[in-house]
């Protein structure tokens, strides 16, 4: 996919640092990134910009006070932005780099990264926040990859060029055991990147202390120390079924390098006439009436295990 960049020239370095953490997705050819330094000496500079605002299908605007308060980024390169996701047939990102009151722009309407709209530089560690953005790009990417999510687009684009209101379309499908198997491979990538990178953000903070511990291809284990409570512990395993055989798809335990043997609870692949999900499992007693993302599982698991070390979050 093709992503136009639009930025201010005042925010070079954010630039320059968000180019270098898409530099994996550029060697797996999933994101070729587009920005006004690509314009040649001698070429036509409105020309160039016209032709990638109607050409890239992704928009990733880095937004601080300097670009609000630039009439080129805003009235022109974001309202076309804004114009194409409406009509279903391009999607925008903001990416929150400096405070700034992006959320009385038309912005608002839309999810910002990284995440919760948390500006990067007000981020411990910015690289930490620059991979929370690459990771959603990642997972758009990916979604958008989905033979069933483009034809729903192709579809939304249809009957906006009709006259229509734009309509969100469900295609249903089966799945197969290739299906529930990649599923599961990226739903537990999704578990190890959220702990890891969460794990390295708790540990900035005072009091705190955590440790991630990559065991295999297919297990990790957490550590998070609350040095201001006495016993404040807390320590998980997570493995991914890599046969037949296991608790669930994805299970976990609430001890310190546990084996794939025991588990406190998981996480199992279900589907719908749509899509797969996963349905929480806690061993005694199903909560099968529950339906998560992996994003989603990845957060409910992040919040269960700071609640043994006595922490808590917004």
């Amino acid at each position: 996919m093709k992503a136009f960049i639009s930025y201010s020239h005042k925010d070079a370095d954010a630039l320059d640092r968000l180019h270098t953490h898409l530099a994996m997705l550029r060697r797996e050819g999933a994101v070729e990134a587009w920005f006004d330094r690509e314009i040649l000496a001698g070429g036509k500079l409105d020309a160039e910009i016209t032709a990638q605002l109607e050409g890239c299908k992704l928009f990733l605007l880095l937004v601080s006070p300097d670009f609000l308060a630039s009439d080129y980024c805003v009235e022109r390169e974001m309202q076309r932005a804004l114009e194409r996701h409406a009509a279903g047939d391009a999607r925008v990102v903001p990416i929150i780099i400096e405070p700034c009151d992006w959320a009385a722009s038309p912005l608002r309407q839309l999810k910002a990264l990284p995440r919760d709209g948390k500006p990067i530089s007000e981020w411990t560690n910015e690289n930490n926040a620059y991979l929370d953005v690459v990771n959603e790009i990642r997972r758009i990417l990916r979604t958008e990859d989905r033979p069933d999510t483009k034809d729903a687009s192709a579809g939304v684009a249809a009957a906006t060029e009709a006259g229509g209101a734009a309509r969100r379309y469900r295609v249903k499908r089966d799945f197969d055991e290739i299906d529930r198997s990649d599923f599961r491979t990226a739903a537990f990538r999704s578990l190890r990147t959220y702990f890891e990178q969460a794990i390295a953000e708790i540990d900035s903070i005072d009091d705190l202390r955590g440790r991630f511990v990559p065991l295999t291809e297919t297990s990790f284990s957490c550590t998070l120390v609350n040095k201001a409570r006495d016993r404040g512990v807390a320590h998980i395993t997570v493995h991914c079924r890599g046969t037949s055989h296991g608790f669930s798809d994805i299970f976990y335990s609430f001890s310190e390098n546990a084996p794939d043997n025991t588990a406190n609870g998981g996480f199992s692949i279900k589907a719908d006439e749509y899509e797969l999900f996963l349905a929480p499992m806690m061993f005694g007693y199903g909560r099968e009436d529950e339906r998560l993302t992996p994003e989603g599982a990845a957060e409910a698991l992040w919040a269960e295990f700071l609640q043994h070390a006595g922490v808590t979050y917004d």
